[in-house]
């Protein structure tokens, strides 16, 4: 037997991208055999609603040995019946008006149509030969509360639920929840103070993910999604997505610590919590969100320019692995610099025990 090293440990990591509009196979071929090389075992990729363009990236991923989780955002839409948009508490429909910025036109997930409507979409991405997972993302209500490094940017302080980001009040929202506990949400002054129809809402979205989820795997094909940090610590309250009770395949949580005014050590903690509450159902994937222009940080104004810089990766991904994560997703790999890179590749080399 020959004498050698121990084979070095892995960790899974995995990476979000979106489509550019200027790609090809050429871009995609060099984009993907880069990120294989520093590490990244799949990706995460949003070719939107287009199925040619997730046929064309997924085979350039297998050529490259990558898995691929093809990333469709679910409740937003600009394009269907007006009808069948969620409603706030002011009586606005998402179709109309939206909640902080303009490409919230969010569904309203307890309408046939709109289940009809992304099972289809999300089936025929599933057909596609290549495609290993199908990735939901959005598939949540309007957040109710914003994460709170998102305050300033929109000139809020949200201690409260307001009314205007406060979803789904459609008559059927309203009439199948009066239906189901006997409650009329519309005679509260404060339906925060409702536990039921938290509840209900928070229901609305399980049932609609375990159906779709229900006919991707009868084509054969696993689900994953980018889900809220928690699930009870954020993304109940802010989303509605009891994501514990989902039946999917791979969790990928946003545990985005810069959104939440926090250092990365605090991806440890949510991620833990997550762990916690799957309780060995499917992995975790800690997402980790990447600071490109990270040396001048500090003088970014706007928070979702921020995002981990390179001597606090190792943090990060230790942090995940040491409370149970299975591995990370990078948002997203054009992010990364060579500094970013070079650390990162250090730490998903490393053994870590899970706490």
């Amino acid at each position: 037997m020959a004498c050698g090293k121990t084979p070095q440990t892995k960790i899974p990591a995995y990476g979000w991208q979106g489509e550019g509009g200027n790609t090809t196979e050429q871009t995609l071929q060099a984009d993907f055999s880069k990120w294989k090389s520093h590490g990244l075992d799949g990706i995460c990729y949003n070719a939107g609603h287009d199925v040619e363009k997730h046929q064309r990236a997924a085979k350039v991923a297998k050529a490259n040995g990558m898995e691929y989780h093809a990333w469709i955002p679910a409740m937003l839409h600009g394009g269907m019946d007006s009808t069948i948009y969620a409603v706030n508490r002011l009586g606005q429909s998402a179709y109309h008006t939206q909640a902080y910025v303009s490409y919230y036109k969010f569904l309203c997930p307890n309408r046939e149509e709109v289940y009809q409507f992304l099972t289809s979409l999300y089936g025929k991405v599933a057909d596609i030969p290549e495609v290993d997972y199908v990735h939901f993302d959005y598939i949540r209500f309007v957040d109710v509360i914003l994460a709170r490094g998102l305050w300033d940017k929109y000139g809020l302080v949200m201690n409260e639920e307001y009314p205007v980001a406060d979803y789904c009040y459609c008559d059927k929202c309203v009439s199948d929840f009066k239906t189901a506990t006997g409650i009329d949400i519309k005679s509260f002054d404060d339906p925060s103070s409702c536990a039921e129809w938290a509840q209900f809402r928070c229901d609305l979205i399980t049932r609609l993910v375990n159906r779709i989820t229900d006919d991707i795997h009868a084509k054969g094909k696993k689900v994953s999604a980018a889900v809220f940090p928690g699930p009870d610590s954020y993304a109940k309250k802010m989303v509605r997505q009891e994501w514990n009770k989902w039946n999917i395949d791979a969790y990928f949580p946003m545990n985005y610590n810069d959104f939440y005014l926090e250092g990365p050590e605090w991806v440890g903690r949510v991620t833990k919590e997550g762990v916690t509450a799957l309780n060995g159902k499917a992995p975790v994937y800690s997402g980790l969100f990447i600071c490109h222009d990270w040396q001048n940080k500090s003088s970014i104004e706007d928070p979702e320019g921020h995002g981990l810089i390179p001597s606090e990766i190792e943090t990060a991904v230790r942090a995940s692995m040491e409370n149970g994560a299975a591995g990370v997703c990078l948002f997203t790999p054009h992010s990364m610099t060579d500094d970013h890179w070079a650390t990162f590749e250090k730490a998903i080399h490393q053994s870590y025990v899970s706490n």
